[in-house]
């Protein structure tokens, strides 16, 4: 299990091309599970309905369907991390409470590891994470 930052599903689903489409697929194919609370999916209705992304309702809706119906709801305890982005702190609360494997993003530098590392929330790359399962599946 997993959470993934808005910026991977955003890139996800306007490219789904590259690594954040394959996790993107992967989500919505019911092949990787999110961690999630209220609050990121607040934050994933928000982001992807800016008009300039172009994303429909309809796809909004399907993508937050499948994380909904597939994923894990938690209830994240509050932490007191200091983080480039306050914003971004929703994320490694549910990380941290769901034990998930890794908190998935294209900002790494939004989540410095002198942070978070006593919380034992590993943050990488929609690369690094493909890399990972694929080393799990051999």
């Amino acid at each position: 299990m997993i959470v993934l930052d808005t910026n991977v599903l955003v890139s996800g689903l306007l490219n789904p091309v590259g690594p954040p489409g394959q996790l993107v697929r992967l989500v919505t194919g019911s092949r990787e599970r999110l961690a999630f609370d209220q609050r990121v999916i607040q934050e994933y209705r928000e982001v992807l309905a800016r008009p300039h992304l172009g994303i429909t309702g309809d796809e909004i809706e399907s993508v937050i369907e499948a994380i909904e119906q597939d994923g894990e709801s938690v209830v994240a305890r509050p932490l007191a991390v200091k983080l480039p982005d306050p914003d971004d702190l929703p994320f490694v609360e549910v990380a941290a409470s769901a034990g998930a494997a890794a908190l998935v993003t294209g900002n790494l530098r939004h989540f410095p590891r002198s942070a978070l590392g006593r919380l034992g929330v590993t943050i990488v790359s929609p690369a690094a994470w493909l890399s990972h399962i694929a080393r799990e599946e051999r």
